[in-house]
């Protein structure tokens, strides 16, 4: 009988940690770092704020958990998509489409908010590793491609895709659909490093 109880604290609890993140997510998509605060996450969980902080006992806290939860799934999702390719410009593609089809969720706007936050030393290593899992495929595919600076070519690649992911968000406005954003982007991209062993 002990055991059975301890166990379903330990999933209550997870469930709450969970839902606790979940909430800090929709709030930073919605609102920006500005609007991820404890009295919020109490809100928007049905907890009490005192029981907020028997799970997180910061803000910094919360950021580190979501950077720890979030980066890797984001990392992992892109890469499988760009291993999953033959060819070196198919893989390179498949990194843009994956970035940019990730670009629209809350969870790339969390991460997005979470940017502009004075991040800790653990949250600031967490986006580091991440980001190290991220350009990896990518560097392996413009080396094979025979680009002379892959790694300094990849952080310029970046630059294209965030721009892209930008402009998805004003599509509407712009009247263009997200589709001849993605298909510019990559086809942007790809003229570039069609290039590289002329660099």
């Amino acid at each position: 009988m002990p055991r059975i109880r301890a166990a379903s604290v330990a999933e209550h609890r997870k469930l709450q940690h969970d839902a606790l993140l979940d909430a800090a997510r929709e709030l930073l998509a919605e609102g920006g770092t500005e609007a991820l605060t404890f009295p919020s996450l109490a809100a928007r969980t049905g907890l009490a704020r005192s029981s907020v902080y028997e799970y997180f006992k910061s803000r910094a806290a919360v950021v580190e958990a979501l950077c720890a939860v979030d980066l890797p799934v984001w990392a992992a999702e892109v890469a499988d998509a760009v291993r999953a390719e033959r060819t070196p410009q198919a893989r390179v593609g498949a990194y843009v489409r994956a970035q940019l089809a990730f670009a629209g969720g809350a969870r790339h706007r969390a991460l997005v908010a979470l940017s502009a936050l004075e991040l800790d030393d653990a949250a600031r290593e967490r986006i580091r590793a991440a980001h190290g899992l991220l350009a990896g495929p990518l560097v392996e595919a413009l080396t094979e491609l025979g680009h002379p600076r892959p790694g300094l070519a990849a952080l310029l690649l970046q630059g294209t895709v965030e721009a892209a992911a930008r402009r998805l968000e004003l599509c509407a406005a712009a009247d263009e659909s997200p589709e001849t954003v993605v298909e510019t982007a990559i086809a942007l991209v790809l003229d570039g490093v069609s290039g590289s062993s002329r660099a």
